[in-house]
């Protein structure tokens, strides 16, 4: 449990009262009790009020919202406020100031505009976690510690430069062993002395964002700055924790964001909070892979919801209102997939600025005769019926799909074969397949243990980290399923080739050879032609994007190509290792295709759907003490009606039984709670 003072889903978000007089808080105290919210995010971005200059911290605002809140039955999650430097640090300080990847110092502006690496920031960042730690260790309020806020970008200073040269004689130890690993023998790049090396940017190895020539340099400034932010992170959470041992402490990451690696990340965190921002036109399945992501940063732990709008964002290109019943439909899904808080940004809706615009629970208008208003009542009207009863439960999921940052950046920032290769995107499509089936998937990092999945699916595992082959031959052996595929098994953690033909170290458990890999234009398209019948497959299908030309070495043949001077070649195979099954799929298939091969696999495992639902209807479930939570929630706009099948169980937010067939209106949901064996 995230925390136990609070026996129900925490419910609130982002509240800002530096921006507004004080009679507009006491106000806002009234529409939070009447909108049922027990929980306010507070000074995100303070810290130029609480530190007007180096000697002087001015918390008596802050203590006087805490109490004001507690009294009126609100907790609070009680953030840092060093996600923004102030003016006055930048001015004195210079080094705060980051240098962007062409090579530009920052001047003051924005936000996330500290240099990690910055003695400045590091040394004020830390004092500010101390001192807010001593004032409020004891405040009956403080539930969740908030660390900075969406720790993001990049910076190329002489800072960072001098402490990237310092993290790789950790790494490497000898220069011998780095000029080795990053294959300096390439055009000359031989170094000699450690002050040799300099940032990857586009003022060096780069000729753009994610294009390098050399990769492994790129690779390990990616580490380094991923590593170096989280230990920004890290010296305010030891000082946070000297003072307040049992108060979880988290930051708000930010679903399948690039540049940090959130699998690394999450072993600092108590707790995994998130924001959650897709669009109108965002798949619904893309959002419940980046949930599934959130809770598998932590086996499994539920996760906070930090942030999400009530009704419409302000920096997408065209921000549209979220239609009645969505902001509650996409609420219940981030609890669905594991979230044990729903928090909105914002609270009340900015006067000014950049956010001014971004929705809010209380709007300009200032009252609570609004849409979105009701709506947010209703909603935390219906979580304080809920109670505990949802609270910690889990997903009882038997597949893993594997999600790898290390593996997205080496993919991304290959000299080839194809510039229209996208890591996540072929991670979604093999997750859709299962999703469009409702069958629960975990998303799992390489260090996840394997041994509670009966299913593991590796989408274009390029990268093959040290042991890693080892472990997946070991779940094979034991009687495991495991699927990769085109361009897995390519290359070491330092993005070095593995010789002796891809794909590398996987090459014994998949029972393959592959010889060549062909890029297809974006207009182009191979088939997929079964040999055999797979479940309900039969035919050919199409595929595109790469195509590996490869051989049998003692794996049957499951499909060959249908096309172009490789036809007849194998396109899908499976190999019996041990007491299970390794699956190659040599190219990027179509739905229809993916969705008949991972069903029909699960299937052969005893990995059965939850319940066979309409188009839009998603169907979840999370467990807790042998009861099952059945969430139906279904993202069309108009009513559909969905077979219980043998199911018999109690609809939690109507307070009625249910059995058979039950309707769910438009944007609407149910929440149905049976016994485990009433399955």
């Amino acid at each position: 449990m995230i925390n136990p003072k609070l026996s129900k889903i925490f419910y609130g978000g982002d509240y800002n009262p530096e921006q507004w007089e004080k009679p507009v808080w006491d106000e806002d105290v009234r529409l939070f009790k009447l909108a049922n919210i027990d929980i306010a995010t507070v000074n995100v971005f303070s810290w130029a009020l609480n530190q007007p200059n180096e000697d002087t911290y001015n918390f008596e605002w802050l203590d006087e919202v805490i109490d004001k809140l507690y009294k009126n039955g609100i907790y609070v999650c009680l953030a840092t406020s060093t996600g923004a430097h102030p003016a006055w640090m930048a001015t004195r300080y210079p080094d705060i100031l980051r240098v962007d990847f062409e090579g530009r110092k920052r001047k003051f502006g924005g936000r996330h505009n500290s240099c990690p690496n910055s003695p400045t920031y590091r040394k004020y960042a830390r004092l500010m976690a101390q001192k807010l730690a001593e004032r409020y260790k004891n405040h009956p309020a403080v539930l969740v510690w908030h660390i900075s806020n969406e720790f993001g970008g990049a910076c190329y200073c002489d800072n960072c430069a001098a402490a990237f040269r310092e993290w790789l004689k950790n790494r490497y130890g000898t220069l011998d062993a780095l000029n080795a690993a990053w294959y300096t023998s390439f055009w000359g790049h031989t170094f000699y002395d450690w002050d040799e090396i300099v940032p990857p940017n586009i003022l060096s190895e780069h000729f753009a964002q994610y294009r390098t020539n050399f990769q492994s340099i790129s690779l390990d400034y990616a580490r380094f700055n991923s590593d170096s932010m989280l230990a920004c992170y890290q010296l305010e959470y030891d000082e946070l924790k000297k003072q307040t041992p049992d108060v979880p402490v988290t930051t708000n990451l930010m679903g399948t964001y690039k540049p940090l690696d959130y699998f690394k990340w999450a072993k600092q965190m108590d707790v995994v909070s998130w924001d959650n921002y897709p669009s109108a036109t965002t798949p619904v399945s893309f959002t419940a892979m980046r949930h599934d992501l959130m809770r598998g940063l932590k086996d499994g732990q539920p996760f906070m919801l930090m942030e999400q709008t009530p009704s419409q964002q302000n920096w997408q290109p065209y921000n549209s209102l979220k239609r009645p019943g969505v902001m509650k439909l996409w609420s219940y899904q981030a609890v669905a997939r594991g979230a044990d808080t729903v928090m909105f940004f914002q609270l009340r809706r900015s006067r000014g600025a950049c956010e001014k615009y971004h929705g809010a629970v209380i709007e300009h208008v200032g009252h609570e005769n609004t849409r979105v208003f009701r709506e947010s009542a209703d909603l935390g009207a219906e979580l304080n019926r809920l109670g505990d009863r949802l609270l910690d439960s889990r997903v009882p999921a038997k597949v893993g799909i594997v999600f790898d940052w290390d593996n997205w950046w080496a993919v991304e920032n290959s000299s080839g074969p194809t510039v229209a290769l996208n890591y996540v995107d072929e991670v979604h499509k093999y997750y859709q397949a299962f999703y469009d089936q409702n069958i629960l998937v975990d998303i799992i990092g390489v260090d996840t243990d394997l041994t509670k999945y009966d299913l593991v699916i590796a989408p274009v595992l390029y990268m093959v980290k040290p042991g890693y082959a080892k472990r997946l031959e070991e779940f094979v052996e034991q009687g495991g399923t495991f699927l990769t595929t085109f361009f897995s098994g390519i290359v070491n953690e330092t993005d070095l080739v593995t010789l002796g033909g891809y794909p590398g170290e996987l090459r014994s458990l998949l029972g393959i050879w592959v010889e060549e890999i062909d890029a297809l234009f974006p207009d182009q398209e191979n088939r997929i032609v079964l040999k055999e019948k797979v479940g309900d497959l039969a035919g050919d299908y199409s595929c595109n994007l790469l195509c590996d030309l490869l051989h049998s070495e003692g794996a049957e043949v499951v499909a060959e190509y249908g096309e172009d001077f490789y036809a007849g070649m194998p396109v899908v195979t499976r190999h019996n290792f041990g007491k299970g099954q390794a699956w190659y799929v040599a190219s990027s298939p179509d739905a229809a295709f993916l969705k008949g091969l991972v069903g029909q696999i699960a299937a052969d495992k005893g990995i059965k759907p939850l319940l066979k639902t309409p188009p839009g209807v998603e169907a979840m479930a999370r467990t807790k003490n042998g009861e099952t939570f059945l969430f139906l929630m279904n993202h069309n706009r108009q009513p559909q009606t969905v077979d219980l099948g043998i199911i018999q169980g109690t609809d939690l937010l109507a307070d009625e039984a249910v059995s058979g067939s039950v309707e769910i209106g438009a944007s609407g949901l149910r929440i149905i709670a049976y016994p485990n064996t009433n399955t």
